[in-house]
C-alpha cells in the first residue's frame, strides 16, 4: 500500500471511530435525561436546556475529529 492509501485509511478508521463515541455519548446522555425528566417532570425544561448544550459540545468535539482527520489525510 501507498502512504496515500494509508492515509486515507486512517482517516477513515478515526473517522469513524469518533462517529461512534459521538453516537455512544448522545445516547447516553438523551437515556440519562429521559430518566431524569420522568423522575421530576416539573424540570422538564432545564434537564432539555442542559442536554442540548451537553449534545452540542459533544457534535462540537466530533466535528473537530472528523476536520483532524480529513486534513490528515490530504496533506499526506
Amino acid at each position: 500500500m501507498t502512504n496515500i492509501a494509508l492515509a486515507f485509511l486512517a482517516a477513515g478508521l478515526g473517522a469513524g471511530l469518533s462517529i461512534i463515541g459521538a453516537a455512544l455519548g448522545i445516547g447516553k446522555l438523551a437515556a440519562a435525561a429521559m430518566d431524569a425528566t420522568g423522575r421530576q417532570p416539573a424540570a422538564g425544561g432545564d434537564i432539555r436546556t442542559t442536554m442540548i448544550i451537553a449534545a452540542a459540545l459533544i457534535e462540537g468535539a466530533t466535528l473537530f475529529a472528523l476536520v483532524v482527520c480529513v486534513l490528515l489525510a490530504v496533506k499526506s
